[in-house]
């Protein structure tokens, strides 16, 4: 149970909060994730939601790459929640059973292709190290371009904003979703 009330539909909302409720519906069929929280600082639930979207949706970085991003980046941070939700989709674009269970168990880059491992290393280094060497920079730029780089990193920066608010908020992954060990 998280720790404050979240918010599932639109009674007691402002107007204006009630559009910034609905845009956040628009573009995600519901109220989902941590945006239940969100809601009560509505304008940061909107601005969270926007970028998200244009991450999630619009960036140039390969489907795939970006849910092995974001489960890595749940992993690194410990949250169940974004892991339960984000497995799921990482499976229905393809990400292989062996690269999930290799961050899942913290074994990786055991159990990674060349290709996974490249990314699964730059969100680590980005989360732990707070830094990323030129080598693993210049590998991973030439593989996705300037803009593929801002996305992907960004994807990094915001699953972690994320995963601190649904970490710090206590929120638990739905019961049917796979559990994260910590």
């Amino acid at each position: 149970m998280p720790r404050i009330r979240p918010i599932l539909d639109k009674s007691g909302l402002s107007p204006a909060d009630q559009a910034i409720f609905d845009s956040i519906i628009g573009s995600r069929g519901k109220i989902v994730g941590p945006f239940p929280l969100l809601m009560h600082s509505p304008e940061v639930a909107g601005r969270t939601a926007h970028l998200g979207a244009q991450l999630r949706f619009s960036a140039t970085i390969p489907k795939d790459v970006t849910e092995l991003v974001i489960i890595t980046t749940a992993r690194e941070m410990d949250c169940a929640f974004e892991w339960g939700a984000h497995v799921i989709l990482a499976r229905q674009v393809g990400v292989r059973e062996e690269a999930i269970a290799a961050i899942r168990d913290r074994k990786a880059p055991v159990g990674l292709a060349p290709d996974e491992a490249q990314v699964v290393a730059y969100v680590q280094a980005v989360v732990k190290k707070h830094r990323v060497d030129t080598v693993s920079f210049r590998v991973m730029q030439a593989r996705f371009g300037v803009q593929g780089m801002i996305d992907l990193t960004a994807t990094v920066g915001y699953y972690a904003m994320l995963a601190c608010t649904m970490n710090a908020f206590e929120m638990e992954p739905a019961p049917d979703h796979d559990p994260l060990p910590v």
